[in-house]
């Protein structure tokens, strides 16, 4: 079978000062037509620079410095920017981790679709608009006419990632790039995002380069793989051998800290309840005015459940379930409409603004994006002692507590006087849990605290919060949208869906026996589910 996309010997060379001199350092691979390769491996490991280098959207100061990709007896690397113009697009297609950054805010999707066909100066406007049309329909977007109308913001994670392939798709290129297109989607969306590449590369026959961290996603639906570290290929073969019998050491080390659903025994949980929530209520109301309805979410519809003291309670479900709502209303970054939520026997529900203030301490949040949360300004020191401060405990004393919570942590006190931007992911994110351990909290609710992390730093972090959670009685509220993570840490799992609690119950039961519909599908559609198959382990 003739290669699409022949890469050979590529070296891209970084910037003086970088932790390395290549990105990407003699890294040659072939693509043939109607096959998906898998590049995989973690942050740094220079997946998404061969990418970028590809399509010619190096970063400033990093440059090829070597190398050839050879397609159609071209060499991409090499051509005149007006060539590598009309062929991105037209020949080679790219789609991104996150379309709401990749979209124009400000245009309407069947506008933005239209605008490929206009950039390459094809079709009249009607017939435009046509062929948009076809293509939101191709995609499996929901109401077409509606849907072209539609602003990004309109639309779900989901139907921005298909409308962005919708434009990737428009000249119907012989390459499609993916760069991590379902790392940030909840898993059946993530499954309908994976089944909708294989029949597109199944229909068109075009080739896909299908960038992840994720081994699910390699079983799901990779033919060949090559696995990166620091520039380099360590590990090169077809799905199967690769996954059931790896040779390199880091590529064991990858596959051995994927979440496979392997599941502990169940613990003893205490009688004492950390947090009670009962008939919690929010509604989301937006619109209305001159001839248009009020339009009502209701987010957290009529929900109860209860966190024992030192248990870690899974929360799962789609985007939209309401899982991340009733993590915020828990910690009164929402106010509810109705119900109640008892910490210490405290309803945080029922306090006003200065009582909460005194209260805040109790309940503490970890959140998805770490970097997002602490101040790019501030110190870590700072970050960590402001909270205790203004609560009144000695500045010597918070001090001495930060540096210890850093030991905790596993980032040693020496960490305390630098910035948010001198730390890794998986650091910032131990960085948030220690901010959130030093305000001595009875619960902390851990909103998607792991999802954006690669699978080794997820693991690191999962090891951490079940280390806390024996050695300081933590409790936690686990919010995710990956039932994989939540087995590997959860003494129990809720969940949701449209607001409602569906069904609840130990991890074990939930897995091998559960008892709705909802939690059948949310499990058949985890990534490689097939591949990792769940089993029942000594804890």
């Amino acid at each position: 079978m003739s290669a699409t996309l022949t890469i050979e010997r590529l070296t891209i060379g970084l910037p003086e000062g970088a932790d390395r001199p290549f990105a990407v350092e003699n890294v040659s691979f072939d693509i043939d037509k109607g096959q998906i390769l898998c590049v995989v491996g973690e942050s740094g490991s220079g997946k998404s620079m061969t990418a970028n280098a590809l399509m010619g959207l190096l970063p400033q100061g990093v440059e090829v410095k070597s190398g050839r990709a050879m397609f159609e007896a071209r060499d991409v690397l090499r051509l005149p920017e007006v060539e590598k113009q009309a062929l991105r697009g037209a020949q080679i297609a790219m789609i991104f981790q996150e379309p709401m950054t990749a979209l124009n805010p400000l245009m309407r999707i069947g506008d933005q679709i239209s605008e490929v066909f206009a950039a390459h100066g094809l079709y009249t406007q009607s017939e435009r608009r046509k062929r948009a049309l076809d293509l939101v329909r191709e995609v499996g977007l929901p109401d077409p006419e509606k849907i072209i109308r539609a602003y990004p913001f309109q639309l779900s994670g989901g139907q921005r990632q298909r409308a962005m392939i919708a434009m990737a798709l428009a000249l119907e290129p012989k390459l499609l790039i993916a760069d991590e297109p379902t790392t940030a989607l909840d898993v059946t969306t993530q499954a309908q995002i994976l089944k909708l590449i294989l029949d597109l590369r199944k229909k068109r026959g075009m080739a896909v380069m299908f960038i992840t961290h994720d081994f699910g996603v390699v079983a799901e639906i990779a033919d060949q793989v090559i696995v990166m570290r620091e520039g380099k290929v360590v590990e090169r073969g077809d799905a199967a051998s690769v996954l059931d019998n790896p040779q390199h050491d880091y590529t064991k080390r990858l596959l051995d800290a994927i979440p496979t659903g392997k599941l502990p025994e169940a613990r003893e949980l205490s009688d004492t309840p950390a947090l009670e929530i009962k008939n919690l209520r929010k509604t989301f109301r937006t619109g209305g005015g001159l001839f248009k309805p009020v339009r009502e979410v209701r987010a957290v519809d009529d929900v109860s459940l209860t966190v024992a003291r030192g248990e870690v309670l899974g929360l799962v479900g789609e985007s939209g379930s309401g899982k991340s709502t009733l993590g915020r209303t828990a910690v009164r970054l929402v106010t509810p409409d109705g119900g109640h939520v008892m910490v210490g026997g405290v309803d945080l529900a029922a306090l006003s603004e200065e009582e909460l203030r005194r209260q805040r301490n109790k309940v503490q949040m970890v959140f998805q994006d770490p970097y997002a949360s602490l101040n790019p300004r501030q110190r870590i020191m700072s970050a960590l002692t402001d909270g205790p401060i203004n609560r009144g405990v000695p500045k010597e004393k918070a001090q001495a507590k930060a540096k210890e919570l850093l030991e905790i942590v596993g980032l040693g006190a020496d960490a305390a006087m630098r910035y948010p931007h001198e730390f890794s992911g998986g650091q910032r994110q131990r960085i948030g849990i220690a901010r959130a351990l030093a305000m001595e909290p009875e619960l902390i609710i851990a909103d998607e605290a792991v999802s954006a992390l690669d699978v080794s730093i997820q693991a690191q972090v999962l090891d951490l919060l079940r280390d806390l959670r024996e050695r300081l009685s933590l409790s936690i509220l686990f919010i995710t949208h990956d039932l994989r993570v939540a087995a590997q840490l959860c003494d129990r799992i809720a969940v949701m869906q449209k607001g409602k609690l569906v069904e609840i119950g130990r991890v074990d039961e939930i897995f091998l026996s559960p008892k709705q519909e909802y939690t059948r599908q949310l499990l058949a559609a985890v990534p490689g589910a097939d591949w990792a198959q769940t089993e029942e382990v000594p804890a």
